[in-house]
């Protein structure tokens, strides 16, 4: 009696056994592995996908960096917590688990891929470095242009009108090209960007014929304001040359786009990869027998 009574208990026993007859605790301390590389592959993934989502919308070179610098060291983790995963996940025996973490790891290729094109484009801020020259430098240069024109008397009282009238419609002209560098820098379409840069374009010849027409009818004492003037001009231009060139790049606007679009579906198949594996292995016994 006592060796049939003894059978149910040995059954018992094996069944608790993990893989190969190992004892208990060492089965429990892998599942409890397991399921602890689990989690931490959920955390770093998540912090990867934070930082970079910070870096698309830091305002600065220095931030954009840090948070591109903790997205990539997020994301080395994630790769170094699926090897050991694998390791662990293997050696319980786990299949199902297993294709789970092997879909992940096909989906993470596809995120990685994608968030170092998102990456590079952030920490180039070409938006917010044209920005910055439109609302600095360019407005300081424009600002001289029209404090310049303003200190010109005629050469003959009759001309004071007309000069007037010139002095108003250069200043109007650079007016122009400043009120469409905001939105040139924060389009993304190519035609309508190309169709700002034809309107600048006009505004820049009326500004340079304003000016040559200025110059036989100011006086002689306000040639050297128009000359600071045509400096100011000269300055204004070439900044905004720098400003088109840096909003062409774009950086910032295809960086956000690229976030929104693909590498927030991508983003969403790893998520949904993960909370999948980590509710798989929530339901393994503490044998590491999946529970019913």
């Amino acid at each position: 009696m006592r060796l049939h009574k003894a059978f149910p208990i040995a059954v018992v026993v094996t069944a608790m056994l993990g893989c190969g007859g190992e004892d208990v605790n060492a089965t429990l301390e892998k599942v409890s592995r397991a399921r602890e590389l689990g989690a931490d592959l959920t955390v770093q993934f998540t912090m990867a996908s934070d930082a970079a989502n910070r870096a698309v919308m830091a305002d600065t070179d220095e931030a954009s960096a840090e948070f591109a610098r903790e997205s990539r060291a997020s994301t080395e983790a994630v790769q170094k917590d699926v090897g050991l995963l694998r390791s662990a996940l293997t050696a319980l025996g786990y299949d199902q688990e297993n294709k789970l973490l092997t879909e992940f790891d096909r989906n993470f290729a596809e995120y990685r891929k994608l968030d170092e094109s998102v990456l590079g484009l952030a920490v180039e801020n070409t938006n917010l470095k044209a920005q910055s020259l439109a609302f600095g430098a360019g407005q300081d240069a424009a600002d001289m242009f029209r404090d310049a024109l303003g200190a010109l008397k005629p050469a003959n009282p009759a001309d004071g009108s007309r000069v007037d009238a010139l002095v108003a419609n250069a200043i109007l002209t650079v007016r122009e090209i400043q009120v469409l560098q905001a939105p040139h820098i924060a389009n993304a379409d190519e035609a309508i960007m190309t169709r700002m840069e034809q309107k600048m374009s006009t505004s820049e010849r009326a500004a340079r014929t304003a000016l040559d027409s200025l110059r036989p009818i100011t006086s002689a004492a306000s040639r050297p304001k128009l000359d600071q003037a045509a400096a100011a001009l000269k300055r204004f231009l070439e900044l905004n040359t720098q400003i088109i060139a840096l909003s062409r790049r774009n950086t910032n606007v295809r960086s956000l786009m690229l976030s929104l679009d693909e590498k927030r579906k991508a983003t969403v198949a790893c998520s949904d990869n993960l909370r999948m594996l980590q509710g798989a292995l929530a339901k393994r016994g503490y044998s590491g027998i999946r529970e019913r």
